[in-house]
């Protein structure tokens, strides 16, 4: 349960960072998904889902 808590904090952190730092940019890529059809987000969103599970993997395969 630990590693959920942390990990949610590790994406509010950097979810922040990107607020903060770059709120222009931030605009500019919401137009950019808006612009998007629904099947490309979906996919997109797929991608980022795979890329992330295969992190998680890869940094458990380390740790251990």
């Amino acid at each position: 349960m630990s590693a959920v808590v942390l990990a949610i904090g590790l994406v509010l952190v950097i979810e922040g960072l990107a607020l903060a730092l770059a709120p222009s940019r931030i605009e500019e890529l919401l137009a950019v998904f808006a612009a998007m059809s629904r099947d490309q987000r979906r996919k997109l969103g797929l991608a980022a889902v795979t890329i992330g599970v295969l992190i998680v993997a890869l940094a458990r395969l380390i740790a251990d």
